[in-house]
């Protein structure tokens, strides 16, 4: 078994990776306890042996596991206290919980786990690897809350299977295979605190946007207003600091309003989204500052990293746009 693991920077959540594989039920019990949920396991089948193989990294709330048994298994658990997703890459998964009536899934239907009663995998056939999602509840209910821009009740009940042949099930599902694959990247997202964070985001989001439940209506639907006041707040933050690293859901907590209605509120009335906002006024500061320079003394490197460009190709490419000619033919131009 190998495990490592880092904590982000402030804000960004904690990742840390688990590759196990064992023949031996108890380690198997074991492990998947310390990683998703106190268990009991039956082996099925006389003929294989267990080949138990997991590899799982944990990202915040979230904890995401490639996994397979190599032998036809039973398990069951007590209640979950999160949600979860089984999402079958191969084979079949014969599940129930509480008083639903039984269910498979496959490669075409994810199994939906709710934080309370008792799940059983009846079946989890040898043939079957998944992808297991284990979400915190309170995490998951506050992206909907931070979503919809209000607060809701706790315990939102996800429908039981969700769609993962089509649609945005399949790219929620893709999304998870990827961020379990970039776990033996050794320097690539996962590595990487603003993208961890950002996929810890996508990920949390984009099961509220795949899955059936009580609020998806009104997640599908147009945002009807969005007052002016936090849009202001938010202009007035951006024209102050303009070459500071913003995110989207930063510059929500400026505006006290939720990322989805800092989106539609920006689009109504200033007819952009918030980055494209920010990034139209530091184009207008490096504009302004290579208009008045020596070009002797600043370089166009130099005032593009000021006030917060890191790529100078689609820089200047950006700025070609916006201007009518490179940033080059403007330095020193009075």
């Amino acid at each position: 078994m190998q495990a490592t693991s880092h904590t982000g920077t402030r804000g960004a959540p904690t990742v840390s990776r688990l590759s196990f594989r064992t023949a031996d039920l108890d380690e198997a019990r074991q492990v998947i306890g310390e990683t998703y949920y106190a268990n009991s396991i039956d082996v099925l089948d006389r003929e294989h042996r267990l080949d138990a193989a997991f590899e799982v990294v944990r990202l915040g709330p979230l904890t995401l596991g490639d996994l397979r048994c190599g032998t036809d298994v039973r398990m069951r658990f007590g209640d979950l206290g999160a949600y979860h997703v089984d999402i079958p890459l191969s084979g079949e998964l014969a599940w129930r919980q509480g008083t639903r009536p039984p269910a498979t899934a496959n490669a075409r239907r994810a199994a939906v786990f709710h934080p309370v009663g008792e799940p059983t995998l009846e079946r989890w056939n040898r043939d079957c690897r998944l992808l297991a999602v284990k979400i915190c509840a309170q995490d998951l209910g506050r992206q909907l809350e931070v979503l919809l821009d209000r607060s809701v009740p706790a315990g939102t009940r996800l429908d039981p299977d969700l769609d993962i042949s089509q649609g945005p099930g399949l790219s929620w599902a893709r999304l998870v295979a990827l961020t379990v694959q970039e776990m033996d990247n050794e320097h690539g997202a996962l590595s990487q605190p603003l993208m961890a964070a950002r996929l810890q985001d996508a990920l949390l989001t984009g099961l509220l946007l795949a899955t059936g439940h009580r609020y998806r209506e009104e997640l599908d639907a147009p945002v009807k207003g969005a007052p002016p006041g936090p849009v202001k707040r938010v202009v007035d933050a951006i024209h102050a600091h303009p070459e500071r690293p913003y995110t989207t859901t930063e510059l929500a907590g400026i505006g006290q309003v939720g990322a989805r209605w800092l989106q539609e509120g920006f689009r109504r009335h200033m007819g952009m989204s918030p980055m494209a906002y920010l990034r139209d006024v530091r184009m207008s500061r490096v504009h302004a500052e290579l208009r008045k320079a020596d070009p002797g003394q600043l370089t166009v490197g130099e005032a593009a990293y000021r006030w917060g460009f890191t790529h100078l190709g689609r820089f200047a490419d950006g700025y070609r746009t916006r201007f009518g000619e490179l940033p080059s033919q403007t330095l020193g131009t009075p």
